[in-house]
């Protein structure tokens, strides 16, 4: 069983009101912090922990809060990254919902290290419920001291507000956060200037995930070298991993990282194996913004060795045969399912979400959306994959945001990987009429029709 930081209390009744939170240890962090520590020797011990954001980026935490200008005399302040939009990703959701005072905590840890007097956490519009917990355990941490003026007498002064989004996936990206946040339209900022430096109404401001805040109460109450104790290599401590699709236990699970993702899939302690006894046809370890991989790449790297769950790990091989840790989205899919399908829905998303500021992604996700629709639905060209892949080389690496790359790389690791069951598509547009298509005959048995047909 591994080590359960963010979970460990999770399921002790009560728990998500400030009395019973404060009776299992909550806000120790904030005592030991304003009481004994310098926020330079907080923001110390979360450089010792080797935490990364766990937004997606994977950016060293501590190095990110020592990068926030303190020179410049201006308010600091701490922006909480509750937007989580990403298909596939719910385990903010699950921290915020069921133990929302470990995110406050949190916060008012973290703004102590940063020098932050006023905080925000942005939430998705969407999470209108979990909003209104989050509210009131703002307001139980409030009336307790452990919000407002002179907290617990240190002389350290923090309000701390939550802010609803209005259902915009591009405002979890950090700039168009801040802009949604000061009530422009979301639109990404281009960097540089970075928000450490002028972020929220141009003053230093540092932009972090649910999970990545949550995780440092436990580091000040241990150490940050316990944490690094935790883990392997530079994946460092444990990550919360949103689990679904045809496996037997979907749902939240923290893990160490370095567990392998043969144990993390199988073992009855995780996901417990696939649902049914169709077998494994792939997997989307990060979210629907990183690669997809084929079978034979989920259990072992290009180079035979065990893929762990780890962010060097599933990067393994760069995108020709890895993919990314991400926002820990982990989606399976038996051989039921359809890639072409899949990867249309994928870009619908994207384009539907575009800002439209930069041209390659407002107009190139429409183009995505557009050709897999045409594929999916039998009537696509064989011209049509070599322009799937012009067009995504096209959007990656060219918008002022990584979305058009979030929309890109799936159609590009869907091509890489699944070519052949797009020519399937192509070629047989009579046999993918039903949108159950490979449920009664799955592409693995028709695929050998892909190299006899000539066109």
């Amino acid at each position: 069983m591994s080590q359960k930081i963010l979970l460990d209390k999770i399921n002790i009744p009560g728990i998500k009101t400030y009395e019973i939170y404060r009776q299992n240890g909550g806000y120790a962090s904030v005592e030991k912090a304003l009481k004994t520590l310098t926020p330079d020797e907080v923001v110390e011990e979360v450089k010792k922990s080797g935490l990364r954001g766990r937004g997606g980026a994977g950016f060293p935490a501590g190095m990110k809060w020592s990068f926030i200008d303190k020179k410049s005399g201006k308010p600091r302040h701490l922006v909480c990254n509750a937007d989580e939009s990403e298909p596939g990703t719910f385990k903010d959701r699950y921290l915020m919902e069921f133990i929302p005072h470990l995110l406050i905590e949190g916060m008012i840890t973290s703004s102590f290290a940063l020098g932050a007097n006023l905080s925000y956490i942005y939430i998705r519009g969407e999470y209108m419920w979990v909003y209104k917990i989050l509210e009131r355990a703002i307001a139980e941490a409030k009336a307790a001291g452990f919000l407002g003026k002179n907290i617990l007498g240190s002389g350290y002064d923090l309000e701390l507000y939550v802010h609803c989004g209005a259902g915009a996936y591009i405002c979890g990206e950090e700039t168009a956060l801040i802009e949604s946040l000061e009530g422009k339209r979301g639109n990404p900022r281009i960097k540089p200037p970075f928000p450490a430096v002028s972020g929220l109404w141009a003053n230093p401001t540092v932009v972090n995930n649910v999970e990545t805040i949550a995780t440092v109460p436990w580091i000040i109450n241990n150490s940050g070298d316990d944490y690094a104790k935790i883990g392997i290599g530079r994946s460092t401590g444990t990550k919360l991993i949103s689990a679904s699709g045809h496996i037997k236990n979907p749902g939240v699970y923290e893990i160490e990282l370095g567990l392998s993702v043969d144990e993390f899939m199988n073992s009855d302690e995780y996901l417990g194996g696939m649902s049914s006894s169709r077998p494994l046809k792939a997997f989307v370890p990060g979210g629907s913004s990183v690669p997809i991989l084929p079978a034979e790449l989920i259990f072992k790297t290009a180079n035979g060795e065990d893929r762990l769950m780890t962010y060097e790990s599933l990067s393994d091989g760069g995108f020709a045969t890895g993919s990314m840790l991400g926002s820990g989205g982990f989606i399976v899919y038996n051989d039921t399912a359809c890639i072409v399908r899949n990867t249309w829905n994928f870009a619908r998303f994207y384009h539907h979400e575009s800002c439209g500021q930069c041209t390659p992604c407002r107009e190139g996700t429409g183009w995505l959306e557009k050709i897999l629709w045409r594929i999916e639905n039998g009537q696509g060209r064989e011209e049509d994959i070599e322009l799937l892949w012009s067009i995504q080389s096209k959007i990656e690496g060219n918008t002022i945001c990584p979305l058009g790359d979030a929309a890109s790389w799936p159609v590009a690791a869907a091509i890489r990987h699944f070519r052949d069951e797009f020519e399937y598509h192509v070629r047989f547009p009579e046999k993918i009429k039903n949108r159950e298509h490979f449920v009664a005959e799955p592409f693995s048995q028709v695929k050998h029709l892909v190299a006899k047909q000539t066109i």
